[in-house]
């Protein structure tokens, strides 16, 4: 070989290293602890809502454990693992940690390592997800290479942030995810040994699998059993679904609301909403239509002030937003040097500056070192509003402001809730003003809300502190209508309705 071509070979071999990074190459413990460091200094200052859910005392605690991780740890997974872990701790579904760019584009081309098979989770057991397979679908998952199912949902929840202590949330993330976290937490595996059960036969069979890419693990996701009853749940819901009326009988109509990313006040999307809302309701009090169903089990949150628009068609009394708001700095955004804004370095002390003024804007009011939120909008109710009976349907997907009215609902109407514990907060959450930091050592991401929400909401005993919206009626898919596709909560309100019709 010449000189030239020598050259070209070691060029190649550096551009293929510098795009692409595997989370199992090594990393030191020094830039572990840099980056830890960066990190909870940057919660500590800039995230209001650390101590929502956890006193000093278990943050802390929560730290020394990292410190003590680290001195076991040698690669970018193991330390991906114990930012989760941290990441998740706290409490709040606005949290997140992701891997950097060139890491993510290393897992997607992975061509082994991945679970072959989709689970779910129904009735409180991990069952196969799929026909056709080497296990009959349905079957029971026992363990997977000697980790039981008890033992997967504590170690791969931490990759599914929900608010205060929710359990319901993280299953349905296992429930989509669990093929690509199991690689995250365990690493890459060739096979993966299997003890399951299935209904034809209480005992308990071993049967070993290969492992798939990841491609391919999300290929294979999408010709999972449930997609008939479960697609809005996991898959990107199209503009066109995001909200729809249909009509049961003369007595009982459905509000389906999918999601509230409807954009503000002056957006032609909200703008559309609000004119069906006010056509929808005008017809169900014109019609004098008795039962409201509304589902919001398939709605992740959205956007301000769709919620409450809703909501002023529903309460028969005033609404404020919110109760209180506020963040835990009232200057500039800390650790702005580690702050990920996506324009030309020139340009970000411009950035700063206009989300300093944003902020002294939104929340003008500094007491106790805090800057607090000064006009919370209150909502009248609309003219229309309907005056039956309502039934909620609620699910763990149920999260910011979509649970932020659901509790308001709950709370202040009338209302009968059915379905399961929301992942997002009753009595509050951490949203409204997102923010995402880079960490120089890993180049992970991470990010959060900055800004403590207390919902105005009454308290009750069957509402402990830290969990998600509890329903009246805790409802969940039965197996046997898991496997006729059935929607259980859907039928169990409907059948619920027609006997308080009756009494």
């Amino acid at each position: 070989m010449n000189k030239i071509t020598y050259l070209s070979l070691f060029f190649f071999i550096i551009s293929n290293i510098s795009f692409s990074q595997s989370i199992d190459d090594s990393f030191s413990q020094k830039k572990m602890q840099k980056d830890l460091d960066i990190f909870k200094n940057i919660r500590l200052k800039a995230n209001s809502g650390l101590y929502k859910y956890r006193t000093k005392e278990q943050i802390d605690s929560i730290y020394n454990w990292a410190e003590n991780k680290i001195e076991k740890s040698s690669t970018y997974r193991e330390f991906f693992n114990i930012i989760c872990q941290l990441t998740d701790f706290e409490g709040s579904l606005h949290n997140g940690t992701y891997w950097s760019d060139k890491q993510w584009k290393s897992i997607k081309n992975e061509s082994y390592g991945y679970f072959p098979i989709p689970l779910k989770f129904i009735e409180g057991k991990l069952l196969v997800n799929i026909k056709d397979n080497n296990i009959p679908l349905g079957s029971e998952i026992i363990s997977i290479n000697g980790n039981s199912i008890k033992q997967l949902l504590t170690e791969l929840g931490k990759y599914y942030t929900t608010d205060g202590y929710n359990i319901t949330g993280k299953k349905l993330g296992i429930s989509e995810h669990f093929s690509k976290y199991y690689r995250y937490n365990y690493g890459l595996k060739n096979k993966f040994k299997v003890i399951y059960k299935s209904t034809e036969n209480e005992k308990e069979k071993t049967i070993t699998l290969k492992s798939v890419s990841y491609k391919k693990s999300a290929e294979i996701f999408q010709t999972r059993y449930s997609i008939k009853t479960d697609r809005k749940l996991y898959d990107d819901i199209k503009q066109r679904e995001y909200y729809s009326i249909n009509k049961i009988d003369s007595t009982t109509e459905i509000l389906t609301i999918n999601s509230f990313s409807l954009g503000s006040n002056k957006d032609k999307s909200h703008i559309k909403y609000t004119q069906f809302l006010d056509s929808v309701f005008t017809n169900l009090n014109q019609n004098r239509t008795k039962n409201l169903i509304i589902d919001v089990r398939n709605n992740g949150g959205g956007d301000k002030p769709n919620d409450m628009v809703t909501l002023s068609y529903l309460a028969k009394s005033p609404q404020k937003e919110i109760k209180s708001a506020w963040i835990s700095f009232t200057n500039s955004i800390p650790y702005w040097k580690y702050f990920k804004v996506d324009i030309p370095f020139y340009l970000k002390p411009f950035a700063k500056g206009k989300l300093k003024k944003i902020m002294k804007q939104q929340l003008p009011i500094v007491k106790n070192n805090r800057r607090y939120y000064k006009n919370i909008e209150t909502y009248q109710p609309n003219k229309n509003r309907f005056k039956g009976q309502i039934y909620l349907l609620i699910g763990p997907k149920t999260a910011s402001i979509a649970s932020l009215f659901s509790s308001m609902l709950a709370s202040n109407t009338n209302t009968i809730v059915i379905g399961e514990e929301t992942s997002g907060g009753y009595y509050g959450h951490n949203g409204s003003f997102p923010v995402e930091y880079k960490l120089p050592k890993s180049d992970f991401l991470t990010d959060f809300s900055i800004v403590n929400l207390t919902q105005d909401v009454v308290k009750k005993e069957t509402q402990p502190f830290g969990r998600g919206i509890i329903p009246d009626y805790d409802v969940t898919q039965t197996y046997e209508d898991y496997l006729n596709q059935k929607d259980t909560q859907m039928d169990f309100t409907l059948d619920l309705m027609k006997k308080n019709d009756l009494e």
